[in-house]
């Protein structure tokens, strides 16, 4: 069985569907289906907009793609990274000089 390919909207797009479907006298099952969406899939975005205001349009899958916190993210995996190699080294030079005094 073949699965279902997700589609995935631009934050253009979905700010655009929450905020046509918050307007008086529209539904939003009536704007999802003039978009083609389901009306759950409206729910969802509106109901992370404003909870998370515009940062979770800066998010995929949970996952906060926006440059402050991008580089923030980058500049500490390459300090964990240097400080693992720091103390794999110490370990390497304590057991060598550990073997030597005995």
């Amino acid at each position: 069985m073949a699965r279902k390919k997700h589609q995935h909207y631009t934050e253009e797009f979905r700010k655009e569907a929450v905020k046509r479907s918050e307007k008086p006298g529209v539904t939003q099952a009536q704007v999802a289906k003039e978009l083609g969406v389901s009306a759950q899939q409206i729910s969802n975005w509106k109901r992370q907009f404003t909870r998370l205001s515009d940062k979770q349009f800066n998010a995929v899958d949970g996952v906060d793609y926006s440059k402050q916190e991008s580089e923030e993210v980058r500049k500490l995996k390459r300090e964990n990274k240097r400080l693992r190699e720091e103390m794999e080294f110490l370990k390497k030079v304590s057991a060598y000089f550990a073997k030597d005094q005995e």
